[in-house]
């Protein structure tokens, strides 16, 4: 994501992403500053992401963002990319482009190469976008484009391995000191000053990232996990010499540079494999931003098909996709026949087959055969650019309980500092040594760490949003990923959610004794050729399928909600609604078969008077896999509820089919909203499932609002939940997910707090030594992590919903 305008608001949304943040006591602390600061609207700032979500005024600069982040002792990270430039053939016009990007907010620096034909743009990652340079870029007159090359690399990775390396090599030794104490009865130690030797440069140079991080959180106004590892083995470490300057040789076997090395050593590792374990949590956005495509093949008018930048490609361009080629905007097929994977975007596993006015999605792979495609949408208004934002979004958010959490960490290091104070006092206190005190208190410091209570939220909505989008299910927000885990009620729509939407004849009864089936239906077939109701189309599918031939019909007229009427060969023929006829006075008297309220009837006005000719039963045919989804939902302990605008008797079809108990029919609009508010009464949480315009009223009404794919925009703007094919199972592995994810958050959260009430009184009781209460730190926030990942591997599965994912 990068910068946006906020409509309306006179804002200006940037995303930053911030390095040094340790624990969840750093994340809120700069939220907090970043809140109050001056021009600032609002600041989210997210520990697991590593990015502050800031919406700044009209005339606040992004420059004075960046500074309060460093006031806060955080850095906005920057990256440096390389592009190729046309149009700037002299130093001029090289200074033209040089001052357009420059003056880009979120640009730092940028460096004309004439000889190479190229600019290196510094700039702060995720606050500004290629997109934005290369517009900026043309009103200076000059072409800019991403460089063949790769983007100068960030070192960041391979410095912190190095460090890691070298921690390891350093430490080695006094983890074999320790062993050897465990197994020679003799036992063996190192003398101090190589003990020393090693132990200075892991302490002041490998170990520096954790000063200058604890002396930025103090000058913040704040404390966190650095604050406890420094303290803590900056007092071992000093205390080592202290034994040492006091007892000379005689200190061998009393000092602790290796509970200094150890620790540090021990907390790197842990931080790099933590960091591991949040990439793979963030892998969704990876992956859809990987679907992206570059350039798309753009057909001119004379045929000839030209290369273009995908920025470049406007709404109603034909654009070209061969075999192996990714859909560059979503569109409409005019031409070809191929099998598309659309896997990574809806989820859906197997190939689709897409041809002649079949709608295709960006970013999906053309597998075999060849497409010619009119864009429909494209940039930012893609349904995988919004897929990209909706799940940003989700992820970027906090729950209730993170909020809490996080208001636990700002106090947590002050209150374990006061803890490792009262442990020190209290050994002097009982008679034990100043060493015995001192090192216990070190044990204190370094087993407590925030982290894991500030990881225990974010990584598992990462990993639970993420997961569901590679399922086909987009959450809009955490709000409605919290809200949907404990939902009891769930209304569907039938037509477009159950149902696939696309009428097709039923039954049909004759009415008259002189007539057949098929001359009844291409009577009415050929009455509902002018008709644009969605139930003609069903009589005329019929009729072709039959190869019943069609009448010209003379006088047609159609009635609003009732029918249509028209001559026919020189008769006039009715055919709507019971309603229709009652309008008309219809004087032929009741069919014997008046059957239900359902039903499309033709009727006749002869010479010799109005007659009934026959009634037809059109069908909405049921989507594959409603029941499923329907006793998948009852698994869960949610009530199903059917509501439709159909007829009494197609609603009651659909309820019977898919095994739902209750159901409304002939409701309109308001009807839907004020079943929701009856069902909600008594603190009922009630879900909503509907495809259409008439169905976002209730979607936005109910707790949670979820839109079928296929639905129009509106309802899928409204819902907060969108599943992006048409398959109702999604709706209870949409709550599936949700229920699976809250699970593990209280999992997380469980543990971290467990951790540190059981970690810290052992450490305080000296039942640890500081390199285990290292051991341990390191392994809380890695655990927490990796248990979260587990949710990387969810799929689907209906026969695996059971209520105990509640």
């Amino acid at each position: 994501m990068t910068t946006s305008t906020i409509a309306g608001t006179g804002t200006h949304r940037y995303q930053l992403h911030i390095d040094g943040m340790t624990c969840s006591a750093c994340s809120t602390r700069l939220e907090r500053m970043l809140s109050a600061a001056s021009g600032i609207a609002t600041a989210a700032v997210n520990l697991a992401t590593e990015r502050a979500t800031i919406d700044i005024d009209d005339g606040t600069s992004l420059d004075s963002v960046v500074q309060v982040v460093g006031r806060a002792g955080f850095d906005a990270r920057k990256e440096t990319r390389a592009y190729r430039i046309s149009g700037a053939a002299d130093e001029a016009a090289a200074g033209m482009i040089r001052e357009a990007l420059e003056g880009t907010p979120g640009v730092v620096t940028a460096t004309v190469d004439g000889d190479r034909a190229q600019i290196e743009v510094e700039r702060y990652a995720l606050a500004v976008s290629d997109e934005i340079l290369e517009e900026r870029a043309r009103e200076a007159g000059c072409v800019l484009s991403s460089s063949d090359a790769d983007p100068v690399e960030d070192r960041r990775d391979f410095r912190q391995y190095l460090a890691i390396s070298a921690a390891i090599l350093l430490s080695a030794p006094f983890v074999v000191q320790m062993a050897a104490h465990q197994v020679l009865t003799t036992g063996w130690a190192m003398h101090a000053l190589v003990e020393a030797l090693l132990a200075t440069p892991l302490q002041f140079v490998i170990g520096a990232r954790f000063y200058r991080g604890a002396l930025n959180a103090l000058r913040g106004g704040g404390a966190n996990m650095e604050v406890l590892v420094v303290t803590g083995t900056t007092a071992a470490y000093f205390f080592s010499w202290y034994q040492y300057a006091t007892l000379g040789d005689a200190a061998s076997g009393q000092l602790y540079f290796e509970a200094s090395a150890i620790i540090i050593t021990l907390v790197l590792v842990g931080k790099q494999l933590e960091s591991r374990a949040r990439r793979g949590a963030a892998q969704a956005i990876r992956e859809l931003l990987a679907l992206r495509p570059r350039t798309a093949l753009v057909e001119a008018e004379d045929g000839t098909v030209h290369e273009r930048p995908l920025r470049e490609v406007r709404v109603g361009d034909s654009l070209v996709c061969r075999t192996g080629m990714q859909v560059p905007a979503d569109g409409i097929v005019t031409g070809g026949v191929a099998e598309v994977d659309e896997s990574l975007v809806t989820g859906e596993s197997m190939p689709v087959s897409r041809g002649k006015g079949d709608p295709v999605i960006a970013g999906s792979l053309n597998i075999d055969g060849l497409l010619t495609i009119e864009a429909r949408a494209t940039g930012a208004d893609s349904t995988l650019a919004r897929m990209i934002r909706l799940v940003e979004n989700a992820q970027a958010g906090k729950p209730a309980v993170q909020r809490l959490a996080d208001r636990v960490c700002g106090i947590f290091v002050p209150v374990v500092v006061a803890i490792a104070a009262v442990a020190f006092l209290g050994w002097l206190a009982a008679g034990a040594g100043v060493e015995v005190a001192i090192i216990n208190a070190v044990s204190v410091l370094v087993i407590a760490c925030p982290c894991a209570l500030g990881l225990a939220t974010p990584t598992a909505i990462m990993t639970g949003s993420g997961a569901a989008t590679r399922a086909g299910i987009l959450i809009k927000d955490v709000e409605a990923l919290e809200q949907a885990h404990g939902l009891t009620h769930m209304v569907l729509d039938k037509t477009g959610t159950l149902t696939s939407g696309t009428p097709r004849l039923g039954t049909v009864r004759l009415l008259a004794e002189d007539l057949d089936e098929n001359t009844a239906l291409a009577i009415m077939a050929s009455l509902q050729q002018g008709s644009e109701h969605p139930l003609a189309e069903a009589f005329r599918v019929a009729a072709e399928e039959r190869r019943l031939p069609l009448q010209a019909v003379h006088d047609f007229s159609s009635r609003v909600a009732l029918g249509v009427e028209g001559i026919v060969d020189g008769t006039l023929y009715l055919a709507g609604n019971r309603r229709l006829f009652d309008t008309l006075a219809f004087a032929a008297p009741d069919p014997v078969d008046t059957g239900d309220d359902g039903g499309v009837w033709l009727g006749a006005r002869r010479e010799d008077g109005d007659v009934w000719l026959a009634r037809f039963v059109v069908d909405d045919a049921e989507r594959p896999g409603a029941g499923e989804a329907v006793d998948a939902l009852k698994r869960l302990g949610i009530t199903p509820f059917l509501a439709s605008g159909d007829t009494t008797a197609a609603t009651r079809r659909i309820a019977a089919a898919t095994g739902i108990d209750e159901f409304r029919s002939r409701v309109r609009p308001e009807d839907k909203v004020a079943l929701i508010d009856e069902l909600m009464e008594d603190g009922r949480k009630v879900g909503m499932v509907g495809d259409g315009i008439n169905d976002a009223p209730a979607l936005a009404r109910a707790t949670v609002g979820m839109a079928m794919g296929s639905g129009t925009d509106v309802a899928m703007e409204t819902a907060a939940i969108t599943l992006m094919r048409p398959d109702p199972r999604l709706v209870a592995a949409a709550i599936d997910i949700s229920r699976r994810t809250w699970r593990k958050i209280r999992q997380n959260l469980f543990w971290a707090f467990i951790y540190n009430v059981i970690g810290l009184p052992l450490a305080a009781l000296g039942h640890l030594s500081p390199s285990l209460a290292a051991l341990a730190m390191a392994l809380s926030s890695v655990s927490v992590v990796g248990n979260s990942l587990i949710l990387r591997g969810w799929r689907p599965q209906l026969e695996d919903i059971r209520h105990d994912h509640s």
